[in-house]
């Protein structure tokens, strides 16, 4: 238990350094924008390649869909800046598609393309937490500033790899960035060893954080398109949603209704039996 303790506290101190550095070197930006956006794909062995596709037809489809647009008409500047970036394990981040301008339906429509010709790859581990930490220090120096920092992470599993999931939420958080989730709960009840039950809870009680911030979960594969532009939509918007069917928003409870170790432990019992 004080090992643990000790690296927990670790991971804080070190966090907290991070922070602070990546506070003073984000202020660089110099090109106005309405939002600075983050989009954080999980790519991980339990992604099959359909649901990679679907991810990514989804991004892409939101982007240029007419309710996006509209949106986007809508702001100051009337343009946000986007990366994508794919995540797995600890060590597994890769921006896809770097920072870029989308302003309109040109631009939209060559940041959809350049994130369905990627190609696509899977790699083993899901780090929640490693994907939130490298998704922030992505924001420094890159040119742009918004009033508004999100990240939009999107998986199928549960942290098992790398710091505390709650305690990078907590980093990032502090950063002054929002974190939004979008929980793909369609093998919901699967027997996998290392599939967490209420994926939604999880990402509310313990990945989602700052002004506004929600989660939308996708329970059929026919909803994933729909969940990711409303979820863009709000986000350019700026709009904080109302708590309704489908759309969740963070818990009031003093704790997490879940544990937000679950999927360590879960690994440590599957691997070590």
């Amino acid at each position: 238990m004080g090992t643990r303790r000790l690296w927990h506290g670790a991971w804080l101190a070190g966090l907290a350094l991070v922070a602070s550095d990546a506070a003073t070197a984000g202020e660089a930006g110099t090109t106005p924008v309405d939002l600075e956006l983050v989009l954080a794909v999980d790519i991980s062995y339990s992604m099959d390649t359909e649901e990679q596709a679907l991810q990514r037809n989804g991004y892409a489809a939101a982007v240029t869909s007419p309710e996006f647009l509209q949106a986007l008409r809508l702001g100051p500047q009337g343009r946000i800046a986007v990366a994508y970036v794919e995540w797995a394990g600890e060590n597994e981040q890769q921006v896809v598609v770097a920072w870029r301008i989308i302003d309109g339906p040109q631009t939209a429509q060559a940041f959809a393309a350049a994130v369905t010709s990627a190609p696509l790859h899977r790699v083993y581990r899901t780090s929640i937490s490693s994907a939130l930490l490298y998704s922030a220090d992505q924001f420094d120096l890159n040119g742009f500033k918004g009033p508004r920092r999100v990240i939009d992470v999107s998986g199928d599993g549960v942290n098992n790899q790398g710091p505390p999931v709650e305690v990078a939420r907590d980093a990032v958080v502090g950063r002054g960035i929002t974190v939004n989730g979008l929980p793909l709960v369609m093998k919901r009840g699967s027997a996998a060893a290392v599939d967490a039950p209420e994926l939604d809870i999880y990402y509310e009680d313990c990945v989602i954080g700052g002004p506004g911030a929600f989660v939308i979960p996708v329970e059929h594969m026919s909803e994933f398109a729909r969940a990711i532009k409303t979820k863009l939509v709000l986000e350019v918007a700026g709009v904080v949603p109302e708590p309704t069917p489908g759309l969740v928003v963070p818990a009031a409870a003093a704790r997490p209704r879940v544990s937000c170790t679950i999927g360590e432990k879960m690994w440590l019992d599957h691997w070590s039996n």
